[in-house]
């Protein structure tokens, strides 16, 4: 499996057109947060548009700069993994979007307690067949190298790095951290954080027989 993860794309499409030999032989397209930038449905319906001109296979979870009605619209499209699980080709992608609270007030906000509890409806979904997950989130886990602001500062959450300790999937693909572009790990996962579109980064990843064979942050142009 080819999975292609982009994070914050912010309404800003234009960098598709660069990448589309990889969307294009990508199994799964995953958005990790903030389709829009204080976008409504249309907004995110614009974006997805333009990721489906490459690849129809698309997943995402809302970004807390994505407001409440963009969650709906990828529910109605079938493609939200907030507090959802989907699973293709054996494989589990489960998320849970919105972000912790920030500095300035945004639309799509949680506390840990609530993101604990949107993670567990999420993982009462894979149910007793145990399958190789892959973990979406906006918020990125707390500690590493993904998380940090100005000065060191580490802003994830704990309880999706709780999650990622219990259920150990393959990859956690999050975002939110502009500036904490980078590839980290959390015991056998792999925590990635391409920074935002604009900027010129994605997620390459392969999987094979359950392993991760290639995982890498690439650049555009």
């Amino acid at each position: 499996m080819i999975i292609i993860g982009l994070t914050d794309i912010h309404g800003d499409t234009k960098q598709l057109s660069n990448i589309s030999a990889d969307l294009s032989k990508a199994d799964v397209v995953v958005v990790s947060g903030d389709l829009t930038h204080f976008g409504r449905q249309a907004d995110a319906a614009r974006v997805v548009q333009a990721l489906q001109k490459y690849n129809k296979n698309i997943l995402a979870v809302p970004g807390n700069c994505d407001r409440p009605e963009v969650s709906t619209y990828l529910t109605n499209e079938g493609i939200n993994l907030h507090r959802n699980c989907i699973v293709k080709d054996k494989i589990a992608f489960l998320g849970v979007g919105g972000s912790l609270p920030c500095p300035g007030m945004t639309p799509n906000e949680s506390s840990e307690t609530e993101i604990e509890s949107f993670l567990d409806e999420a993982a009462a979904e894979i149910g007793d067949t145990k399958p190789q997950l892959i973990f979406v989130t906006h918020q990125p886990p707390y500690g590493g190298l993904v998380d940090q602001v100005g000065g060191g500062h580490h802003v994830g959450s704990k309880s999706i790095r709780n999650f990622i300790t219990k259920f150990k999937s393959l990859i956690c693909l999050s975002g939110h951290i502009h500036e904490a572009c980078g590839v980290d790990s959390i015991g056998v996962t792999k925590v990635v954080n391409s920074g935002p579109l604009h900027k010129g980064g994605y997620t390459y990843a392969e999987i094979k027989n359950g392993q991760v064979t290639k995982l890498e942050i690439r650049g555009i142009g």
